[in-house]
């Protein structure tokens, strides 16, 4: 799940040549998920949308994918090759209006006969790119070479996110704009200009991009990715999903059971139809609470490095401190409170950030406020990556308001996110506000899918550790559930989100092995957390 410019993800978006010598189709047999009958022959339990899968998952299978040199502004250097994928912009009519779709690819590095076919990948979001899946192969990454051999690394921007007929909502430059206004109301009128914005956004969301408003949802995007399987010539899917991407693949694993071959999902969004996405964000913002407490824990075992207290009080006393002076006066013109949580909830999200955050915030107790400023301010030069943010941020929007139905009464939002802040107060009010577009959201919500066990589903491998701020671990016990045949590796008192792309030796082989062999291992089973950082 998507916070403001962090992706949800263990991560971080034409014309061209044809590479010679690209990748060779693999030998046909049985267990090399090659596409060897029509896509037709599967049911999408979507109801309607149904022939519309099987129209453009046929149309996709004979055309396949003109596979070339990825474009330069793209920065996905050979022998990675990028492509098209054109997908009905509404399901229900598949012979009209068209999208694109951009996805890349690297070939497996193992032989002919190691090549089990496509690896598809979904980092979370919504909003994220897939694009830099391939780059694990060429930048050698070790947890994932195993599976290197036997796949072909695929990433894809789903529709609406980067290459892949980009939306938008506002002008990217006013959207980076600091100092924000702190997103914690001290009164009445503050809580109605921030109404104001949340409304003004939806409206910008409408007006740029309403044609592609309605059609935005993660059953449309799992109908793509039945669509992309078809154009790869694989007769099922192979899939990784992180964050949201547990829930697009909780989502296909739903309407398409029997396409699914091998899918691991990583720090689950828990998809029940209650949760489908308002009361997520409220479980989030407890969750995020926890793991903000874990990161103050560990930075006061590291006083001796950090200098910030020997206590979780006196750490918290240090954030309020900064908090304070920025929202009296922004640091460097541009650094207010808006702008520190923006910063400052790497920490619960990703062990990564525990160092690099508690020395900014120690360099500021120290009396030098420049790590703090040049890591939360806005880079108003890097346009692209402007660009990149906006149209993150309006497909997060996009996608989480059209999934389902939201409260339209502001008292609802007020009493709920009044209540949790005053026991979780780090991420409450930020998260109400990037999220209240959706109670005055201009087209038709849904109800979620409800996902279930359907004929021909094989196991699936669960991963999740217990203290996840994103993706709080109950998530991850309700898929097990819903998902019948399942398997669940617990990844005990760590919360770092994204788990697969850590170091972890009881986790790495076991995610490694199930992707070669299928074999999901005990239903459920408890591993060792991560190493902590070093500070």
């Amino acid at each position: 799940m998507r916070r403001t410019a962090v992706l949800g993800s263990a991560g971080t978006l034409l014309a061209g040549t044809l590479i010679a010598g690209a990748v060779a189709a693999p030998a046909a047999g049985a267990d090399t998920g090659q596409q060897t009958k029509s896509s037709s022959s599967f049911q999408d339990r979507g109801g309607s949308e149904a022939y519309g899968v099987k129209v453009a998952a046929d149309r996709a299978a004979r055309q396949g994918i003109s596979w070339k040199d990825c474009p330069a502004d793209w920065g996905l250097a050979k022998p990675i090759q990028c492509g098209f994928v054109t997908v009905p912009l509404d399901y229900k009519k598949p012979h009209g209006k068209q999208i694109t779709l951009a996805v890349d690819r690297i070939g497996n590095t193992g032989s002919k006969q190691d090549r089990q076919g496509s690896l598809l990948y979904n980092p979370g979001g919504p909003g994220g790119s897939g694009l830099r899946f391939p780059t694990r192969v060429t930048n050698k990454n070790a947890i994932w070479a195993g599976a290197a051999k036997a796949y072909d690394f695929v990433g894809f921007d789903p529709r609406g996110v980067g290459h892949s007929t980009p939306i938008s909502c506002v002008d990217p430059q006013e959207y980076v704009k600091a100092p924000k206004a702190d997103p914690v109301p001290d009164s009445e009128a503050d809580k109605r200009a921030q109404r104001k914005l949340a409304a003004e956004y939806a409206d910008g969301c409408a007006e740029k991009s309403g044609w592609m408003l309605p059609h935005m949802t993660t059953p449309n995007t799992a109908r793509d990715l039945d669509v992309i399987r078809a154009a790869l010539g694989d007769k099922k899917l192979n899939f990784v999903g992180v964050s949201y991407g547990t829930y697009l693949g909780a989502v296909y694993g739903t309407l398409f059971p029997s396409h699914v071959r091998r899918m691991v999902v990583d720090s689950v969004v828990d998809p029940s139809r209650d949760n489908i996405w308002y009361e997520a964000n409220l479980n989030q913002d407890v969750a995020f609470q926890m793991r903000w407490n874990d990161w103050q824990d560990w930075v006061a075992k590291n006083d001796a490095v950090f200098h910030l207290g020997t206590t979780r009080a006196q750490i918290e006393a240090q954030w309020q401190k900064l908090r304070a002076d920025a929202k009296k006066k922004p640091l460097g013109g541009v650094v207010g409170p808006a702008e520190l949580i923006s910063f400052f909830q790497g920490a619960p999200y990703y062990d990564s950030s525990w160092v690099p955050v508690a020395k900014a915030l120690s360099a500021y107790a120290a009396g030098d406020p420049k790590p703090v400023i040049e890591a939360a301010s806005p880079d108003m030069t890097d346009i692209q990556g402007n660009i990149a943010d906006e149209n993150g941020n309006a497909v997060y929007t996009a996608v989480e308001c059209a999934d389902a139905k939201w409260p339209t009464s502001w008292q609802k939002w007020d009493r709920d996110n009044t209540r949790l802040h005053q026991k979780y107060p780090f991420l409450t009010w930020s998260n109400a506000w990037m999220n209240l577009p959706c109670a005055t959201w201009h087209t038709k919500q849904q109800t979620p899918v409800q996902v279930k066990t359907g004929r021909g589903l094989p196991p699936v491998l669960i991963v999740q550790s217990t203290r996840d701020a994103a993706t709080p671990f109950q998530g991850a016990v309700e898929l097990h559930k819903r998902f019948k045949g399942s398997s669940l590796i617990i990844e005990k008192d760590a919360g770092s989100h994204g788990v697969t792309n850590l170091v972890n030796p009881c986790i790495n082989p076991r995610v490694e092995g199930y992707l070669l062999t299928g074999k999901a291992g005990p239903k459920e089973s408890t591993c060792a957390p991560h190493a902590t950082p070093k500070p």
